[in-house]
């Protein structure tokens, strides 16, 4: 599920002894972009081969990915060799794990053992494929701090490497969102281009935001953290005008004038 850069991030410095030295670090409070990985297993070999197969389609998107391991999937909770398994063959596939997700089975014992933090806020799309049907239209919006504010204009191409975030309002790109790129907006995110890299709208909660775009070839699509990676696009969606809104915890896609 990938969120926001913070542009109000907090920042705490320490004081120098030395007036007139300066302090020799800085600490940040932010947010980052992580991927969950939910594993039903912990048979390394198992996983290897499942992650590097799914890799192989999208090589440099899962490039020393930062992801966080989900372990409620599991029928009892791991020993801390089991998860160190695990953590070593998601390493191998390309992939590096930084935490546990809340939930998790013995999730706190196992978070002081490894030395890896708890993280929250992860709701993953569960269906293999996603949901292709005829949109409903959408709910009138909840006042909410993005209200009145203009939509963010963007109208360069979005290139691999790059992110644009429109912060407490709706984002619109006139242009294409190259493979590897990112826009992301509190509100919904509106492309008039192709979609090749990735789209997160609601990236505050916002669970009526919804992504359009002219051309659908997306690698994730997010809503309010629930998401979608695209290892193949579904024929009837590709190259098409595409939406995508939630309905509970379920995300949907149809075709936009089809």
């Amino acid at each position: 599920m990938a969120v926001p850069p913070s542009d109000n991030s907090k920042m705490m410095t320490n004081k120098p002894a030395d007036a007139g030295r300066e302090s020799a670090i800085d600490i940040r409070f932010g947010q980052v972009g992580l991927v969950q990985v939910r594993i039903r297993t912990t048979d390394p070999g198992a996983i290897l081969d499942e992650l590097t197969g799914r890799i192989a389609t999208a090589p440099r998107f899962f490039e020393r990915t930062a992801v966080c391991l989900d372990l409620s999937g599991l029928e009892k909770s791991p020993d801390v060799a089991e998860v160190r398994g695990v953590i070593d063959a998601v390493r191998r596939a390309g992939m590096l794990s930084i935490g546990l997700t809340t939930g998790s089975l013995g999730v706190e014992a196992l978070s002081g053992a490894l030395q890896l933090p708890v993280l929250s806020h992860f709701r993953a799309q569960r269906e293999s494929v996603p949901t292709v049907q005829e949109a409903p239209q959408p709910q009138p919006p909840q006042p909410s701090e993005s209200a009145g504010l203009p939509a963010l204009l963007h109208q360069q191409t979005v290139r691999s490497g790059q992110r644009v975030y429109a912060r407490s309002r709706d984002l619109v790109v006139t242009a294409t969102v190259s493979a590897g790129a990112e826009v992301i907006a509190d509100g919904c995110v509106h492309i008039y281009g192709a979609l090749r890299g990735r789209a997160m709208a609601g990236a505050r909660e916002d669970t009526t935001a919804r992504v359009f775009c002219q051309e659908f070839h997306a690698e994730l699509v997010s809503i309010a953290g629930v998401f979608r990676v695209f290892e193949t696009i579904p024929p009837e969606l590709a190259g098409k005008p595409v939406q995508a809104w939630l309905d509970g915890e379920k995300l949907n896609f149809s075709r936009i004038g089809g």
